[in-house]
């Protein structure tokens, strides 16, 4: 079964959202580690720069995959 354009947005979407959680937690743990002190706004900030790289990573890989699967069966 084919997987839809818009059901990858949506998958790749909430790929993104639970690595943005995950991302946030890990910074305000390690970051002390390495002796970097920033506040949540500076943690929010930094990981929403990466938000719109991953979501179309995400997204344009999905589709290519998709479209590989879709010609190995053809």
């Amino acid at each position: 079964m084919k997987q839809t354009r818009t059901m990858s947005l949506i998958e790749t979407v909430t790929n993104v959202v639970v690595g943005y959680v995950l991302a946030i937690a890990t910074q305000i743990v390690v970051f002390p580690w390495f002796g970097i002190e920033t506040g949540l706004a500076e943690h929010l900030g930094l990981g929403l720069m990466f938000v719109g790289v991953s979501l179309a990573r995400g997204y344009l890989l999905r589709r290519l995959f998709e479209a590989f699967r879709v010609r190995s069966q053809s």
